[in-house]
């Protein structure tokens, strides 16, 4: 439990601390550090308050146990690659009066509205036609979908992306123009993929 009046959790704060199951955030908090809970895979729960404005690089990464996040409408920073190895994450929501971010279409992911790049996604993850671009680690060791069909107006993945994924198939749509080093790395189960001319 963290204590009220506290207001910032700093960079590796509890990084690797396996012993905590559940963490309490207190409506003073502003922001949430880079790695701040990192690998604490017992953590089953976090409730982020509506008084955080800024979430840092891997804040909440490999967090194996966590099964929902919600997103508060307060934030309006968020770091890469926050949810990933999150590998039991099945729902992601942000709250609906968020200016920066969304989950628009209910799709399960984090959506920088500004830039419409998808951040974070899970195993539910269904990508919105209205997204242009996917983010680094956005779903890295996302683990129960057999084919992965990107949109037509995605025109970059970002590096990670898809690292460590389960899908067999792969469907990259034309118009394309970029794919980050390593996006499919360690897609152990991948028997094709489709690469168009763009």
């Amino acid at each position: 439990v963290i204590p009220d009046g506290i207001t910032a959790i700093n960079s590796y704060a509890f990084y690797n601390f396996r012993r905590i199951v559940s963490v309490t955030i207190p409506n003073s908090v502003k922001s949430i550090g880079s790695w701040a809970f990192c690998a604490c895979s017992n953590l089953t729960s976090i409730i982020i308050p509506n008084s955080v404005t800024s979430i840092g690089e891997s804040a909440f990464r490999n967090i194996r146990n966590l099964k929902s996040i919600t997103i508060p409408s307060s934030v309006t920073y968020i770091g890469e690659s926050p949810f990933a190895y999150c590998v039991n994450l099945t729902s992601i929501e942000v709250e609906s009066d968020n200016k920066a971010y969304d989950s628009r279409d209910n799709c399960n992911a984090i959506i920088e509205t500004s830039t419409n790049k998808l951040l974070a996604g899970c195993k539910n993850t269904v990508i919105p036609s209205t997204v242009m671009s996917i983010g680094s680690y956005a779903f890295a060791y996302c683990s129960g979908f057999s084919s992965l069909n990107i949109p037509q107006g995605v025109t970059s993945i970002g590096r990670y992306a898809f690292y460590g994924c389960s899908f067999s198939y792969a469907t990259i749509p034309n118009g394309m123009k970029s794919i980050g080093n390593n996006a499919f790395c360690s897609c152990n189960f991948l028997k094709s993929i489709d690469i168009p001319n763009s």
